[in-house]
């Protein structure tokens, strides 16, 4: 049974996507939206496609061990979708996108600006053919203002848009210095935006019959997610500074070395302190004016934290973690990615699957997190080879 015969399973499975974007924001939006069933179709260019399929080593290897060619990059954000390859710029490729188009729900790109109303592919050209048509424009700095035309990824948006200014150890200590968040963070937020905007519209839609244009910006998103940080410059009038992993409201939350490992603590109110206290051996620190409220504790940090320290720095890292669990304070172990998947809860999540892989056999994939009781997800398509279902998408549209 190819693709297009299997039935889609989830709360988006009559919606169909296409899927004019590469990279990681628009990609990782359509992903989200192929998990919940949306029958997506993704754009590629000839022979070469989306740049991600060659963003590596690694390579997803086939089943004799050799590379297919398709990097770990591209493997994490086009799972469940199925690809054609296009010239857009030819009257061929320009007339099959039209077509796809108007049967289609949602149309998501990210060309720079402009450059889809060359071909004719804008929202305006497209929903004369569609009108329901919910058509969404990712780009670096949106659709207006100065630096509308210039490119942008995801590192140079975490810098310009202040998330650097606050990531990273305090200047004057090792390590200190702006820090990039280890996932492209602006690009995933990019792409969760892009996904709430869409189904928004498409909610609209079923209450007017209209579609919409989303025009959405990766500097919009990183400036509307600076959240606390940039609530606390706003009120204080004092810009926020890079403190490690010290959080700059509540305390205490840190890294804290143990004997044998480091936890974070992520203490969120005064009770949890207080038992925190208890374990440590220190129960009055719940009724010392230094640290019985939390205003007081981040005011006092320099008094506390050496006092944490030499509490925690005899103790088994598992040991002082079991018992704050079981007293119900927020803390966790450190963990690499592998401990990651190895973690019973993960595992009982089922948040790691194997998917049948044309080539290789098998793809691993990290799926959704959501998790449907009348609507349950189903994982069937892996990210798929380049122009795989090219033929049978022209045939779905009456073309040869």
């Amino acid at each position: 049974m190819s693709d297009a015969a299997a039935p889609r399973q989830g709360p988006l499975s009559h919606v169909r996507v296409l899927d004019l974007s590469r990279i990681m924001a628009g990609p990782w939006a359509t992903q989200i939206l192929a998990d919940l069933g949306a029958d997506v179709i993704k754009v590629e260019r000839p022979e070469v496609g989306d740049d991600t399929r060659s963003w590596g080593p690694p390579f997803l290897k086939d089943e004799h061990g050799q590379a297919t060619g398709e990097a770990g990059y591209y493997l994490a954000v086009n799972r469940g979708k199925r690809s054609i390859t296009l010239d857009i710029a030819s009257e061929e490729g320009k007339e099959t996108v039209r077509r796809l188009a108007a049967t289609s729900d949602i149309v998501v790109e990210n060309y720079k600006v402009g450059t889809l109303r060359r071909y004719g592919l804008d929202y305006d050209a497209l929903k004369q053919i569609n009108p329901g048509l919910i058509y969404v424009s990712v780009t670096g700095f949106g659709q207006s203002g100065p630096r509308k035309a210039a490119a942008a990824y995801d590192f140079a948006i975490q810098a310009m848009g202040g998330l650097m200014s606050v990531t990273g150890e305090r200047d004057g200590m090792p390590g200190g210095g702006p820090q990039k968040v280890g996932v492209p963070i602006v690009d995933i937020m990019t792409g969760m935006y892009t996904a709430i905007g869409a189904l928004a519209a498409l909610a609209r839609r079923g209450e007017t019959g209209q579609g919409d244009y989303i025009d959405l910006a990766m500097l919009d998103v990183q400036t509307a997610f600076l959240a606390n940080q940039a609530m606390n410059w706003l009120v204080s009038g004092k810009p926020p500074v890079r403190g490690g992993n010290r959080h700059p409201n509540i305390q205490p939350q840190d890294v804290f070395p143990c004997a044998d490992g480091s936890i974070v603590l992520a203490v969120g109110n005064d009770g949890q302190f207080a038992k925190l206290a208890t374990i440590l051996g220190q129960p009055v620190w719940a009724s010392d004016e230094r640290f019985a409220t939390n205003p007081a504790r981040v005011r006092n940090h320099g008094e506390l934290d050496p006092l944490l320290r030499a509490a925690l720095a005899g103790r088994s890292r598992d040991a002082v973690i079991a018992e704050l669990d079981a007293a119900g304070v927020p803390c966790a172990p450190i963990n690499t990615v592998p401990e990651v998947f190895a973690d019973p809860q993960v595992q009982h999540r089922g948040l790691l699957r194997d998917l049948p892989h044309p080539s290789a056999g098998r793809v691993p994939q990290v799926v959704s997190p959501l998790n449907f009781r009348n609507e349950p997800l189903a994982f069937d398509r892996a990210p798929p080879l380049l122009g795989q279902h090219t033929d049978e998408i022209l045939q779905e549209i009456g073309l040869a």
